[in-house]
């Protein structure tokens, strides 16, 4: 089931069990996961999308592997805050998710998180080739990571 905000969604996820971060692009999805207390986002991997029955099963794997109780999706809004063609993508991929697993799924905006995940790996001194390779999961867990705070916020009732 989809929920339009993490409120609703911190109600539907189990307490003290692991969620997935997706960075979903058009050639690549970054994959991140949490720990079981869900509070530390690490970055995973990154799929190269192929087509979504290819993509799904990838993740359907990846979730049951880490046994993850909740996907968030970074929501790729326009720095005004408005959603344009990247967020309708992004939600569609979301509802054919439903199709496929039975896991509560969120949104994150995801405003300036690959500039961030960019900044993080230079200050890291990361080569162009490495940067390159790493900056999808990456940047899936600084969604994640953003998605986490404020659960662990909602969770301690200050929200």
């Amino acid at each position: 089931m989809i929920y339009e905000t993490l409120e609703e969604f911190s109600q539907a996820v189990p307490p003290l069990r692991a969620i997935a971060g997706l960075d979903f692009g058009t050639k690549t999805i970054g994959v991140a996961v949490s720990d079981g207390l869900a509070q530390v986002a690490t970055p995973l991997t990154t799929i190269r999308r192929k087509k979504f029955s290819a993509d799904g099963a990838a993740l359907q794997q990846i979730l049951a592997e880490r046994q993850i109780a909740g996907l968030v999706l970074g929501l790729p809004r326009n720095m005004d805050g408005s959603e344009g063609p990247r967020c309708q993508s992004t939600r569609a991929f979301a509802r054919n998710l439903t199709q496929l697993i039975e896991l509560p799924i969120s949104f994150w905006d995801e405003r300036l998180s690959t500039v961030m995940a960019e900044k993080a790996l230079l200050e890291a001194d990361t080569s162009r080739k490495r940067r390159a390779e790493v900056i999808d999961h990456v940047a899936a867990g600084v969604i994640l990571q953003g998605a986490l705070d404020r659960l662990g916020h909602l969770r301690a009732g200050r929200g």
